[in-house]
């Protein structure tokens, strides 16, 4: 069984890239069982959401005034 430590960097690696499929199925089995991980999950991808949400913002006032 892999810690929530564990999980939580896969978690976040995966926000960067593709995980392998053992790492993904680990992290699912962990996230059916753990709310705090599921949350901590939910959490993140709704930080880069809005991230990026944000940059594209800025983005096109900065296109705009272009």
């Amino acid at each position: 069984m892999h810690s929530c430590r564990d999980i939580s960097i896969l978690v976040s690696q995966g926000l960067d890239k593709k995980l392998s499929w053992r790492e993904r199925f680990t992290v699912r089995m962990h996230l059916m069982m753990c709310t705090r991980c599921r949350n901590f999950q939910k959490q993140t991808q709704f930080i880069r959401k809005a991230a990026r949400h944000y940059t594209d913002g800025l983005q096109s006032r900065l296109d705009k005034k272009s």
